[in-house]
């Protein structure tokens, strides 16, 4: 069992999703206390698929998920793209074995449900509170006050803002508003056994076209295969941020697409409607007690499905620091924002570039991304991302 150094101030993190979660294991396997404020009644065993890069499959390991996620993932063994209107191919990078000898570790396909309750398994009882919605956050130079909105209050030394896009520490922090990126996702979920073809071997697969494209990939211990759907959708309400729909709708929308992407949304059961949001990748997020991590800190689309993985990040940083840190904790956190922000920045531009090179027009453009997308996706080429190291000072 870590010990928890009773020298260092408790700290509060808000927010109990991966950012959050993740944030708590690494402070308590760095021996200090913590606390989780989730405002759910409970955690909803629910949820769509996520990509776990090496980058961030190295910490999960190194907070003792290596064996669970062999048991509830699948190992990817390429990303292979293609083409809108015959699903020609047009990429594809080796992951598999390759990719373990390359950077460290697997690339996962899990659902986001079973990475949540992986994160959940570390924490011992009591560490996260439900039912427990921050409202306001007061900051004084000997601590933090946070308040409910059951009129509750509760005293921490620091507090991780871990809650997401809408994070109401960040309004406090930073202030600035979420920012409709043009597009929208359906987002589904197939049995696995109706697309046979498809997945003999588990892998990612991307389909590009005019104004669109479509992920797909295997959760294999369900059965089941994760697809997203993006379009450009100029008119979209900017309040409005998900709505129920129809796989019919969905298939509406990339009607005279090739019909691997036909069967894919056509076998689905359900979906649901999600437009997409990021912020501003913008410094400013950390001060003497007070910092943010994951969505909540940079949000971004998830055209480099990035957004977890980002997080993991921050949440193995940000704990490295306060574990080497003085009792004023101050300094580290600003460290961790010195340190973090040229790397999210970079993976947030590059992802933002994404989503217009993924949507092209065909025409020039298009078949210029087209020819030189087989030697721009090698694993080799990926090393920024995936061989990148988020252990600072390396006390653990």
């Amino acid at each position: 069992m870590t010990h928890i150094s009773t020298n260092r101030p408790r700290i509060a993190v808000i927010g109990g999703g991966i950012a959050g979660l993740t944030v708590a294991a690494s402070l308590l396997r760095a021996g200090i206390e913590c606390t989780v404020y989730e405002q759910a009644t409970v955690f909803a065993d629910a949820g769509a698929g996520i990509q776990l890069a090496p980058n961030s499959v190295r910490i999960l390991h190194r907070l003792g998920l290596a064996g669970a996620l062999e048991r509830r993932a699948t190992r990817a063994h390429a990303i292979e793209t293609r083409r809108w209107q015959d699903g020609a191919p047009l990429a594809r990078t080796e992951l598999g074995e390759t990719c373990v000898e390359r950077y460290g570790a697997p690339y996962y396909l899990i659902q986001r449900a079973d990475l949540h309750r992986s994160l959940l398994e570390l924490l011992p009882p009591g560490v996260v509170r439900h039912s427990a919605a921050c409202t306001a956050v007061e900051e004084r130079p000997d601590g933090v006050t946070l308040r409910f909105a059951d009129g509750t209050s509760e005293e921490a030394g620091v507090v991780v803002g871990a809650d997401g896009i809408h994070s109401a520490l960040r309004n406090t922090l930073v202030g600035d508003r979420p920012r409709f990126s043009g597009h929208t996702v359906h987002r589904g979920l197939v049995a696995a056994d109706r697309l046979p073809s498809l997945f003999e071997v588990p892998k990612v697969l991307f389909w590009l076209g005019p104004n669109g494209h479509v992920t797909s990939y295997p959760i294999a211990p369900h059965g089941l295969v994760h697809f997203s759907a993006v379009i450009t959708s100029p008119e979209w309400d900017p309040e409005v941020w998900s709505a129920p729909s129809r796989p019919e709708e969905a298939a509406a929308a990339f009607a005279g697409w090739n019909t691997e992407v036909a069967e894919l949304i056509g076998a689905a059961e359900g979906t649901h409607h999600w437009a997409l949001f990021d912020r501003d990748c913008v410094g400013g997020w950390s001060t003497g007690r007070m910092t943010l991590a994951g969505d909540a800190a940079h949000p971004m689309v998830p055209y480099l499905s990035q957004g977890a993985n980002q997080a993991i990040e921050d949440a193995w940083v940000l704990a490295d620091l306060l574990s080497a840190a003085d009792p004023d904790p101050g300094p580290a956190l600003r460290r961790y924002e010195e340190l973090r922000l040229p790397r999210v920045r970079e993976v947030h531009r590059r992802s933002r570039e994404r989503g217009h090179e993924f949507h092209l027009p065909d025409g020039p453009r298009q078949r210029l991304r087209d020819r030189s997308m087989p030697t721009a996706e090698r694993l080799d080429d990926y090393a920024w991302l995936y061989g990148f190291e988020a252990a600072p000072v390396g006390s653990r």
